[in-house]
C-alpha cells in the first residue's frame, strides 16, 4: 500500500483567509491527498524569551507572524471537502481549556462525518504559555494527561462525569458526540513524551527528524507499547515535513531533511516511508505566494511522489 500523503492547509499571514483555506482544501482533495492538517502558533514575540523550538539564539521565522487559528481553518476545510481526514499537527493542549477543546473536536468530528484526527502536544514557547494564562509551563505534561482523560470522558457516553485537578464535570449530558471514535496522535521527541505515546496514543507525530532518528524512536515507542500490553502494530505514524524547496540541489553534506529540490523532497519522503511512517504531512505553504501557487505546487509534489512508487 502506498504511503498516505497529508497536506498542510494555508494559515500564514499572506494568504487570504476568506478564500484560501477552502480553496486549498478542495484542491488538495481533488489532487488525491489523504488528509488536511493545521498547526498552532498563537503569537510572535518581538523580544522572545527563548529561541525557536527552545534552541538558544535560533530566531523565530517571519512566517510565524499572524498564523490563523487552527480550528477555524480546519472547520473551513471540513465544510469544503467530503473525504479527506482533518488533523492537527499539533494543537498545543495547555493553551486551551480541556473541556472546551474536547467539545470543539467532538463538534468538528460530528459535522465532518467522523474525519477528525486529534494531534496534540505540549509546545515549547514560554511566551505562548504566558499569553494563554491557563497553566504553568512546568505542568504541561500533567495538563496534557488530564486533557486526554477529559476527551475520553466527553467523547464517551452520557452522563459524563470527571474529577480532575483543573476540570470537574458533575454528571451531565455533553454533546454532540463524535461521529466515530477520534484517533489521538501525540507529538514527542524523547523521555516522558515518548512514553505517553506508547501508553496512551493511537499514533505519533514526529517532526524535524532524519529517517534514522525516526526509526530509532519508533522502535522505542513500539517496545514500550508492547511492555504496557498494547498492540504496538495498531499504532500509526504521521511525520510532519516542513518543506523548503530550492531550485538547485542542496549538497547532501549540508542538507536538512525536506530542504532541496522537488526531487530531493521525494527522496526524503521515501526515506520516511522506509523508516516506518504510515503518512507524511507535506507542508508546502511557505513556498507559495497565494493559494493558486500552493495548489499547483501541491499537485506537482503529489505527482512526483506517486510516480516514484511511494
Amino acid at each position: 500500500m502506498a504511503i498516505r500523503l497529508g497536506f498542510g492547509l494555508p494559515q500564514m499571514k499572506w494568504y487570504d483567509l476568506a478564500h484560501a483555506p477552502a480553496e486549498a482544501a478542495r484542491a488538495a482533495e481533488r489532487i488525491g491527498y489523504d488528509s488536511l492538517w493545521v498547526f498552532e502558533r498563537v503569537l510572535f514575540p518581538e523580544r522572545p524569551r527563548q529561541g525557536l523550538y527552545d534552541v538558544p539564539g535560533l530566531p523565530w521565522p517571519d512566517s510565524y507572524r499572524s498564523v490563523a487559528h487552527p480550528l477555524v481553518v480546519l472547520s473551513l476545510a471540513a465544510a469544503a471537502t467530503e473525504r479527506a481526514r482533518l488533523g492537527s499537527s499539533v494543537l498545543i493542549a495547555p493553551l486551551h481549556g480541556s473541556f472546551q477543546l474536547a467539545r470543539a473536536l467532538a463538534t468538528l468530528d460530528a459535522a465532518s462525518g467522523g474525519r477528525v484526527v486529534a494531534g496534540l502536544g505540549t509546545g515549547w514557547s514560554l511566551d505562548e504559555y504566558a499569553a494563554a494564562g491557563l497553566a504553568p509551563f512546568e505542568e504541561r505534561g500533567a495538563v496534557l494527561d488530564e486533557l486526554l482523560d477529559v476527551c475520553a470522558a466527553v467523547w464517551g457516553p452520557d452522563p459524563v462525569s470527571y474529577q480532575g485537578r483543573h476540570t470537574v464535570i458533575n454528571e451531565a449530558e455533553v454533546g454532540p458526540k463524535p461521529a466515530h471514535p477520534i484517533p489521538v496522535y501525540l507529538a514527542a521527541s524523547g523521555g516522558n513524551a515518548l512514553d505517553r505515546v506508547a501508553r496512551r496514543a493511537d499514533g505519533w507525530l514526529p517532526a524535524g527528524m532524519t529517517p534514522g532518528q525516526l526509526a530509532s524512536r519508533w522502535r522505542e515507542i513500539t517496545e514500550r507499547a508492547a511492555s504496557y500490553g498494547r498492540d504496538a502494530s495498531a499504532l500509526r505514524i504521521c511525520a510532519r515535513a516542513n518543506i523548503r524547496i530550492t531550485e538547485a540541489p542542496v549538497r547532501d553534506a549540508e542538507r536538512q531533511s525536506f530542504v532541496g529540490t522537488v526531487e530531493q523532497i521525494v527522496q526524503d519522503t521515501a526515506g520516511y516511508a522506509a523508516a516506518g511512517a504510515d503518512e507524511v504531512l507535506l507542508d508546502l505553504q511557505a513556498n507559495a505566494r497565494d493559494v493558486g501557487e500552493l495548489a499547483d505546487l501541491a499537485a506537482r509534489v503529489h505527482a512526483e511522489v506517486r510516480s516514484a512508487g511511494i
